[in-house]
């Protein structure tokens, strides 16, 4: 998929916004790329890539962290088959994005299981867009609606 993707770390803008990149802060850093990140084909048998590399999403909906807000947590794992997590092949972060705009990332090394978590307001409804980045096989994208 088509995309504008910033040339210092990799973030994939989805709601257009090039001034400053949200991760790195950087002005005037973006570029349109293609292939800036892979659509999951929910049609064809997924092989084994895509079995690793699709973002897994589950939505909670009734969280105990705040108690009493109505809260969600949007849990998510890197892939139906869990991905690895080695020096050579491991996931580098997940960005979590509402409505295609940017509202958390989690920073990876290979020391670390490839899953986040972010905790949403109580009332959040829309589109959870997510976008992981595995060092070897580049961005995937999945979505959930609220």
């Amino acid at each position: 998929m088509k995309g504008l993707v910033c040339k210092i770390c990799g973030y994939v803008a989805l709601d257009g916004k090039t001034d400053i990149c949200p991760l790195c802060h950087m002005k005037n850093c973006f570029e349109e790329k293609e292939g800036a990140y892979k659509m999951p084909d929910f049609v064809a048998e997924k092989g084994e890539s895509e079995k690793k590399h699709i973002p897994a999403i589950t939505v909670v909906e009734k969280c105990g962290l705040i108690p009493g807000t109505g809260c969600v947590d949007v849990h998510v794992k890197v892939g139906e088959i869990l991905h690895p997590a080695l020096p050579e092949h491991h996931i580098l972060k997940i960005v979590f994005y509402h409505d295609n705009k940017y509202i958390a990332s989690a920073a990876l090394t290979e020391n670390v299981n490839p899953a986040a978590v972010v905790h949403l307001k109580g009332g959040t409804k829309g589109k959870i867009s997510i976008i992981e980045t595995c060092n070897i096989h580049g961005n995937w994208y999945n979505e959930v609606l609220l």
